[in-house]
């Protein structure tokens, strides 16, 4: 007697994997979000380290021999990584007197043949020693924050940090967030799954669809606001944005994209629900071979 696997079985260990490495997604958030302004919002990065998440147990192979806690760990940070890379967070003034900063620090370099002091990058741009410190402390923490190495730390938080009603929280999530990807517009939704389930280059995925890259960023952008919204409207609804008083067109399209989603991860849910079941009770998918 053997039990035949099937597709709905394989994907129920996939979410068990989802499920029980949650808190690596949270574990590189806290860490970035520390490191960067404070408009980056905490759920764009979650956003795209969780859709990284789902994308590392769609693709995790055992047979290589790697724990899926470490492989999860590096795609999720990835992913937030390059997230923070397409936000741009530094201001267009930020980098402009990052950019003053570097040419007068060369210029004086060469003058004096040597690395010039504080005071005297100060006094050849006009400014305080102190702004000099807080110029150079923007650049430095945009550095740390896409580039510090803390995988090591992450591949090893336990799976057990959840308990079992905080697994069944995170579950439903899952199944919305699944659920929110899949009902995106086509347009969106292929950059979500170009991007995040199929690591293709923003330069790659822009050339393909004939935009440029800062098209596929705005694209990016909107795609993971949609996903928030739309898991919010069921889960957390004073999160979501509030129905317009008069809908037009496009308030009347955002809530068919909230319906649409609900259905679907209810669906889901039912689904999962099911292959939970018959995974407790073997003899009732056992055939015999």
């Amino acid at each position: 007697m053997t039990i035949r696997r099937t597709e709905q079985d394989e994907l129920a260990e996939q979410d068990q994997l989802i499920v029980e490495h949650l808190p690596v997604v949270g574990y590189h958030v806290s860490e970035m979000i520390r490191r960067v302004p404070a408009h980056v919002q905490r759920d764009e990065l979650a956003a795209a380290g969780s859709l990284a998440l789902v994308q590392a147990a769609r693709a995790f192979d055992p047979e290589l021999g790697v724990p899926f806690g470490r492989y999860a760990a590096v795609r999720v940070r990835g992913a937030i990584v390059d997230e923070l890379r397409g936000m741009d967070w530094a201001s267009r003034g930020a980098r402009q007197r990052a950019r003053q900063l570097t040419a007068t620090s060369d210029s004086l370099t060469a003058a004096l043949g040597r690395k010039p002091t504080r005071e005297e990058l100060a006094a050849a741009m006009d400014i305080d020693a102190a702004e000099v410190e807080a110029i150079r402390g923007d650049a430095e923490r945009r550095v740390l924050s896409l580039e510090a190495d803390d995988s090591n730390v992450a591949g090893t938080l336990s799976s057990d940090a959840l308990g079992p009603e905080e697994r069944l929280l995170v579950d439903e999530k899952l199944h919305y967030l699944a659920a929110a990807v899949v009902e995106l517009p086509d347009r969106l939704r292929q950059v979500v799954e170009e991007l995040f389930f199929h690591d293709r280059p923003v330069v790659e995925l822009a050339a393909e669809l004939g935009v440029t890259q800062s098209r596929i960023s705005q694209l990016r952008s909107q795609a993971l606001s949609m996903l928030k919204d739309g898991i919010n409207s069921s889960l957390a609804p004073e999160l979501a944005p509030a129905p317009a008083p008069a809908p037009g067109v496009a308030e009347r399209r955002r809530q068919a994209y909230y319906a649409a989603v609900a259905e679907r991860a209810a669906g889901a849910a039912s689904r999962s629900a099911e292959s939970r079941v018959r995974a407790e009770r073997p003899s009732l998918v056992a055939d015999a071979v």
